[in-house]
Parts: structure tokens; sequence; C-alpha cells
């Protein structure tokens, strides 16, 4: 009789809010003979005898021992569960957000509804928290915020319309159940320590104020409208198009919002989407999206440290980010990630820097924020890739004269030459040559200090291979000064300039005779460059298509035929003498004249060559150098006029 009163007798009445959800209010129980375990209101519970009275109280201490048996079986297994009445009216297992299989699924509008309905208890329970009071006071302050925040988002064009704003609302609405939840247990005895405690509650500070983040960005910065997927076109080619692009610009907005493992996975696809079609991606960058890109350089994650810096210096490398990349902060978190990071890290790392410093103003940023030091450490650590990207930056470093002073400063000198020593590929030894050839260009301390180190000899040496570079032979003509001539003689620098002379490109060439024009100072270096048979190797050079080469080769002779015997050597070769009046052409672009006059006149002695000067028309050019004032021609023209009326007096 007693089962059959409390089955259908009358029934306790729940409060509902406009929403549809039970009232927090109507969460506990209004019967004070009924413990708080039993949920619902018992107003319309009446027990008619005294043996139904008793039976009625005996049920209901059963139920709350069972209540209490399970929350002590959760504690003891671990669980942080309670029956926290208001956070299981907010728990979503409650709301269609969670339904199974075969339920209907919450639209946006519906999830909105219910996230602000679940504002209200949750900052009711963060204000009767206990403990932790300024923690608490300063989470409340930030879900009183969170109304506003969600009634902008509700506003904008496109919230339903996109599943960044789904994504975002069931972010929150989890947010708002473990406010509830964390704020229950603060009212219970503490079942873990209080550093634990207060660890959770500054964690959910955190998921609120990501919360705020994002919603706030979501609005303002146009996130939205750029992820919104406009209807695809009618055109087949432009339809894939368009949604490849709308994909692109997706991924780029997840970039900005949400937790780093969402970031993370938006990089993935960010990557993959740069392999598969890198136009379509930089097309649609914007500033917003790479300061995202450059936050994540210092994520906690090395996984996505690693993969930002891989995205980074895709973009670099592409040649269409670079100052982007740079105004938006990029190059101090590039270095400490070159400096401690992951080996993958620094690998990628190192290769941005390369890049971007191809620009005098950002290798001056990249010296300013300390960026030499790792640079010069991974020379000498780092592995083949690594070592020559780090080799590579630093040359363009040391391209910058107001930098090269702080390279010295840490070690780049002593680095550089054991770097052409050593080297594990021949890029790394390229580069090491290019930074030796720009510190050595300006500076007598620095070519000091090169020589002192070494460096001359590990120059020599990586010039005796079948393609001895330009810049190696560049950085030998900047040292040549610095060495006394019999220690030239004696470490074989002769030999090495006429083996350039004869298999190097036309700037190693270049660079080869302007050092034998600054060695050819005494009477005894010019015998020693005509021994090793340089002379008709700079003959050659007199017709070469550079304009530079032809200039330095006719300056390097014009030295050396003030020592008779290689003055000799040129006469004995047919095409001195036509190619050097060939160099008499008073043309503004003809920079080798005067070093053509100055060879001319040594050669003008023998009759030979005063015809073969005449026969090829030097008389007519001569007469405009003249007109010019140039230095010489007038001595040269008076010569060969001269010549030539004795000539023609002896016919007659």
């Amino acid at each position: 009789m007693v089962w059959m009163m409390l089955i259908h007798g009358p029934k306790p009445k729940l409060a509902l809010t406009e929403n549809g959800w039970p009232s927090p209010t109507a969460t506990r129980c209004q019967n004070p003979n009924i413990g708080t375990g039993i949920r619902g209101t018992c107003r319309g519970s009446r027990v008619q005898t005294p043996e139904a009275a008793a039976l009625f109280g005996l049920l209901c201490v059963l139920a709350i021992a069972v209540v209490e048996g399970r929350k002590k079986s959760r504690r003891d297994h671990g669980h942080d569960e309670h029956c926290c009445e208001i956070y299981q009216e907010m728990s979503l297992w409650k709301h269609p957000a969670a339904a199974g299989d075969g339920e209907v699924v919450e639209t946006v509008v519906e999830l909105l509804a219910r996230v602000r309905g679940m504002v209200p208890p949750a900052l009711g329970a963060a204000g009767a928290a206990e403990g932790f009071p300024g923690r608490w006071k300063a989470i409340a302050a930030k879900l009183e915020g969170l109304p506003a925040c969600l009634s902008d988002l509700s506003s904008h064009p496109c919230f339903a319309k996109n599943a960044l704003c789904r994504e975002l609302l069931q972010s929150v609405a989890a947010t708002l159940a473990e406010a509830a939840e964390l704020a229950a247990r603060c009212r219970e005895p503490p079942a873990a320590g209080k550093l634990q405690m207060q660890s959770a509650i500054d964690a959910l500070a955190g998921k609120l104020d990501l919360n705020l983040r994002d919603c706030a960005l979501l609005v303002k910065t146009g996130v939205l409208s750029d992820a919104f997927t406009p209807p695809p076109p009618t055109d087949e080619a432009t339809s894939t198009a368009t949604a490849a692009q709308a994909d692109v610009r997706e991924l780029l907005a997840r970039l900005q919002i949400g937790h780093t493992e969402a970031k993370s996975l938006a990089v993935d696809g960010l990557l993959e989407a740069l392999n598969k079609d890198e136009k379509s991606v930089l097309s649609v960058l914007g500033r917003a999206n790479v300061a995202a890109l450059v936050q994540l350089l210092t994520a906690p994650a090395t996984k996505v440290r690693e993969k930002a810096a891989t995205v980074i210096c895709q973009l670099a490398e592409s040649g269409g980010c670079e100052g982007l990349l740079v105004s938006e902060g990029a190059l101090p978190p590039l270095i400490r990630l070159a400096e401690s990071g992951s080996l993958l890290g620094r690998e990628k790392a190192v290769i941005t820097l390369q890049r971007l410093s191809m620009s005098s103003d950002t290798a001056r940023a990249i010296a300013g924020h300390g960026g030499a030091r790792p640079l010069i450490e991974m020379c000498q650590t780092g592995d083949s890739i690594s070592q020559s990207a780090a080799a590579g930056a630093l040359k363009n470093l040391s391209a910058v004269p107001e930098v090269r002073q702080a390279l010295a400063d840490e070690g780049i000198v002593r680095v550089m030459v054991g770097l052409l020593d050593c080297g594990t590929v021949l890029g790394s030894k390229e580069h090491a040559a290019d930074c030796l050839q720009n510190l050595t260009s300006s500076s007598d301390s620095f070519r000091r200090a090169v020589v002192s180190d070494g460096g001359l000899r590990s120059l020599l040496v990586y010039l005796d291979g079948p393609l001895p570079q330009e810049s190696a032979v560049s950085a030998l003509r900047n040292l040549v000064s610095a060495v006394s001539p019999d220690s030239l003689v004696s470490l074989g620098v002769l030999p090495r300039l006429a083996h350039v002379l004869r298999v190097g490109s036309t700037g190693a060439q270049q660079a080869a005779a302007a050092a034998i024009c600054r060695i050819s100072t005494t009477t005894d270096m010019k015998r020693v460059v005509g021994e090793h048979g340089c002379v008709p190797l700079l003959v050659r050079m007199l017709d070469a298509k550079s304009n530079g080469a032809r200039e330095v080769a006719a300056q390097a002779m014009a030295s050396l035929v003030g020592y008779p015997p290689n003055a000799r050597e040129v006469r004995r070769d047919g095409k001195s003498v036509p190619c050097l009046v060939q160099l008499l052409d008073p043309s503004p672009a003809n920079t080798a004249k005067k070093y053509a006059i100055a060879c001319l006149l040594s050669l003008a002695a023998a009759k030979r060559c005063k015809k073969l000067m005449i026969s090829h028309g030097a008389i007519g050019y001569l007469k405009k150098l003249s007109d010019m004032d140039v230095a010489g021609a007038k001595k040269l023209l008076e010569r060969l006029e001269r010549g030539k009326l004795r000539s023609l007096f002896s016919r007659d």
C-alpha cells in the first residue's frame, strides 16, 4: 500500500527556466526531511498515515545512504565527480549536443541559447565557492563578460554559417560546466591538495581567457568572414580553385583561435596545403595569419614549434613573405629556436634566418637580437644542412659593414677558417669563403686576424680544387697586401693564381688578375709572376666579354711589362697588340683604355709592334683620346705618327 501511495500520489514539481532547462533554484529538495542527495522538490508529497510516514522516512534514509555510498566509491577510485546539482544540470551529456547515434544534434542557435543559460548558474557557483577568494572573484569577472561576447558573436552575419562558431560555443559550454564542477568541489571537504586545486582554478581561468579572446577575435578581426566558404561557382575549374582557397582560409583562421592542440592540427593542414599548392596559400595569406604562426614558435609543445618553424621556413623560401615575417616579430623566436630548439626546429629556424638575412636591414636586426652567436655555434656543431644554412646567414650578416665587428667579437674569423678546412659540405666552405671575403674587404685588422688564424693557408688549399670559387680568390686578393712578398712565394700563392687564370670562372679570373696587380709592386715579384706563366693567361683575358675582366687584365699587364722579359713575352704573343688596340675605344663604357695605352707605350719601342698598332687603327683611336686628355694618349700618338713618317720617307 505504501508503494502504491508513493507511485500514485502527488508528484514533485520541478521549476523550469525560460529555455526549458531545470531552474537552479529547484535543484534542491524543499522538504527538510529529505537529504540533499535527493533531487527535485517535494512540495506535493504528503504522507497520510503514521505507518506510511515511517516507511517513507526509511526509504529516504536508504536513498541517502545509496547516494553517499556512490560518492565515497567514486572518491576512493580517484574520481573527482561530486553530486553537484548545478553541475549535473549543466553537464554536456544532459544536452542535445552530446546526442548519440540517431539523435538530433542541436543547431547553432540552440547551442547559443544553451550556453547563455549556463552562464548564470556558473556565475552563482563561482560566487558560492569557498577558498581562494581572489581567484574565484577573477573567474566571476570573466564569466560576467561572456554574455556580451556571445551577443556580439551571434550578431555577426556569418554566425550561423561557420563551423568555427559552433566549435567555440561547444568550448565555452565545456568551460562553464567545468567552472560549476570546480566551484562545487571547493564547497566540499578537500579531496586533493591545496596546490592541486589552485592549479586547477588557474587552468580554468586560462580557458576562460582563451574563450573570451577567441570570441572577440572572431568578431573583430574578420576571421569569420575569411573562413566562410562562399557558394561554389558554376565553372568546374574555378569551383575547385575556390574550394581550395576556402579550405586554406579556414585553416588560417584556425591558427588564430582555440587551444594549442587545435592550432597544431591546423598547422598540419596548412603544411599539406603548402606542399600541394603553394600559390593558393600565398594568395590568401594575411598579416594576422603570419602573426598567429609566429606565436606558435614559442608554443610549449616541441612538436608544435617544429611544425610552425617548418611552415614559416617554406613561406620564407617562397620569396613573398619575408617582410611580413619580420614585421610580425619572427626574428626573436627564430633566434631562440636556433639556439635551444630541437634538431628539426633548429634546422628550420636557421634556414629561415639565412633567407631573411638576405636583406641588409634584416641582417642588422638579426645581429641586434643576438643572432650571431647561435649561428656561429651552429657552424661548429650542426649537421650538414644546418651548418651550411648558418654559414650562409653569417655570410649575409658579414656583408653589412656595421655588423662585422660584432661578428668578430663572437669569434667568427676562427670559425670560418675552420669551416674552410673541415666543412661537411661544399656549400659550407663556399659560404665561409664568402664571409672571409666580406670581412677582409675594407679592414686591415680583419686581414691580419685572418692571416694569423691560418686563413691564407686554408684558402690556398681550397683553391686547389678543379673549380676555384670566385669568393675564395677574392678573399685571397684582399689578403695578399697583408703578407710579405717572401711569404707569398713560400706559401705558393703564384701557382694558385695561375691555376685560377687557367680554369677559373670569369669572376674568379678577374679576382686573380686583381691580386696580381697588388703583388706586382717590385721587380722581383714581377719576375716571379712571369716565371709562373701568368702573362699569356692575362693576354687571353684581354678578349674577355666582361669589361671588368678586360680592364683588370690590362692593368696587370701594364704593371708586368715594366720588367723586360715580361714585355718580350707580350710581344711574342700575336694576339696581344690587336687586343690592346681594341681597348683604345673611346667609348665611356670602356674603362680599360688608360691601361691599354700604358701597355702599348711599353711595346712601341719595337718596330713590328708599331706597325701592328697602326695597321689595327690605333692612330684614329688615339686622336680621339688625345682630345679627351686621356693620360699617355698624346705621347703614344706622337710615337706612332713619327714612325709612320719615317716609313714613308724610307719608301721614297
